[in-house]
């Protein structure tokens, strides 16, 4: 049974892993409430389980392995013959089952046993330890630390941020009936999951993806709704779909937001994930795009994010394609070798974007912030979902052949389409879930979206 809560907080312990990027920019809009534990640096805020000081070596060796192991097959995808089926065996062994017919899926999976024969042995037990020389409730981003918690007698409430729109049978614990765990799902269709996983109805909430406050603007979404509404006027450049949809428009966005506009040149964000795959896509859309980016009709942002092997990549390739004298700042490379220090740069780079580029991740949640998701492939099982979700809301399309970008993007953009995108995003996407998950965890609130969708 879920923990009663008789206190209130002003802060929480926010634990995430540092594997990728979805673990730790699911918890970053959170770091205003973090809690720095007791002995630690102070202004310590975003917990690493996996990169903390202090973490015993055996422990930091399961974590290293495994993180090294997945960064590595990622980009072995992409080798012919073998990569591929390497790959796939990876994906097998965190692969989603369909969700129809509904039906008991409660039995562990071996990733589930060996996790917790892993803990048995005292994996993330001195971090537990740690945290309980003073209890506050514990937010954590990815499932083995919340295990963690669990197992080893965490004495505060647990809490779990699920990062994608359908999870596998590896979020939920060995004996989910009898779990104190409580979920925070980013949508509809994970608590249903969960459910089938065994987890109590009671312990899950629907709180949606914790978007960044920044790019919000307060529970009044004013910095959401003015910079959607630039963004409309790029993104449907012959006003079809504003002249079609105008009453629509001014009911959910306001009429102080509509006809704006954009004072920033028609711009694309191209981001690679956390293994760095498909950074090579990048220097496609910009060598298809190399005259609108010389024109200065086209603005381009490469996310290198914090990896200094991509950034030196496209560095190396802009000089190649002699872009770095006449593009006038239309061409950028977003990077910042600190991760906290690179989701802030992203954040504000999101702020002038009016397309993200990108394989359907965590970023899929970006969706509701009122930006139209064009899909690279995607890269594991449950960004197949994650795509499906994207198509569901109307918020994305995959990508058509890169090399022709320059043709069929621009037909889009006249038809109005991906203005429609960002609209239904805007619409049918969550975005409030910070402001839920803080309400639920400090306040003792069940705090959840009130438009819960069928996905």
């Amino acid at each position: 049974m879920p923990v009663k809560k008789t206190t209130t907080y002003t802060q929480a312990y926010i634990v995430t892993v540092d594997m990728g990027y979805g673990h730790q920019r699911a918890v970053y809009p959170l770091k205003d409430i973090a809690a720095t534990p007791v002995g630690w640096k102070k202004g310590t805020t975003l917990i690493s389980a996996n990169n903390y000081d202090g973490i015993p070596k055996s422990d930091r060796q399961k974590w290293e392995g495994s993180r090294k192991l997945y960064e590595t097959i990622s980009r072995l995808k992409k080798v012919p013959l073998i990569g591929q089926a390497i790959f796939d065996i990876m994906d097998y062994f965190q692969s989603i089952d369909p969700f129809y017919p509904r039906r008991d899926l409660s039995k562990p999976i071996q990733q589930v046993k060996q996790i917790y024969r892993m803990i048995e042995k005292g994996w993330g037990k001195h971090l537990i330890d740690t945290l309980n020389k003073k209890p506050l409730p514990l937010v954590t981003s990815f499932f083995a630390t919340a295990f963690f918690a669990e197992e080893h007698g965490y004495k505060g409430e647990i809490y779990c941020i699920c990062t994608d729109t359908d999870i596998s049978r590896a979020w939920a614990p060995l004996d989910p009936k009898q779990t104190r765990i409580n979920y925070l799902a980013p949508n509809k269709r994970v608590k249903e999951r969960l459910q089938l996983y065994g987890v109590p109805k009671e312990q899950i909430f629907v709180t949606g993806f914790p978007l960044p406050k920044e790019n919000l603007g307060g529970k009044q979404l004013k910095i959401l709704k003015s910079h959607l509404g630039c963004r409309i006027s790029n993104l449907d450049p012959r006003g079809l779909y504003q002249k079609k949809y105008r009453a629509m428009i001014e009911t959910y966005l306001g009429k102080t937001y509509c006809d704006l506009k954009a004072r920033h040149p028609f711009t694309i964000t191209f981001a690679v994930g956390g293994a760095g795959a498909q950074r090579e896509l990048g220097i496609t859309i910009l060598e298809s795009l190399h005259q609108e980016i010389d024109a200065g009709t086209v603005r381009l942002n490469l996310v290198a994010g914090s990896r200094d092997d991509v950034y030196r990549f496209y560095e190396k390739e802009i000089e190649r394609l002699h872009l770095q004298e006449r593009h006038g700042g239309t061409v950028n490379i977003i990077y910042a070798k600190n991760k906290l220090d690179y989701f802030a740069l992203f954040n504000q780079t999101l702020l002038t974007t009016d397309i993200l580029w990108t394989k359907p991740s965590e970023l899929s949640f970006y969706a509701g912030l009122g930006i139209p998701i064009l899909m690279s492939p995607t890269v594991g099982s449950q960004e197949e979902f994650n795509k499906a979700w994207l198509h569901a809301i109307g918020a994305g399309f995959e990508q058509d052949d890169p090399r022709y970008t320059n043709e069929w993007l621009f037909d889009w953009l006249r038809s109005g389409w991906l203005a429609q995108a960002a609209m239904e995003g805007y619409m049918n996407a969550p975005r409030m879930g910070a402001y839920h998950i803080e309400d639920i965890v400090l306040k003792g609130k069940r705090s959840e979206i009130e438009d819960v969708h069928l996905l």
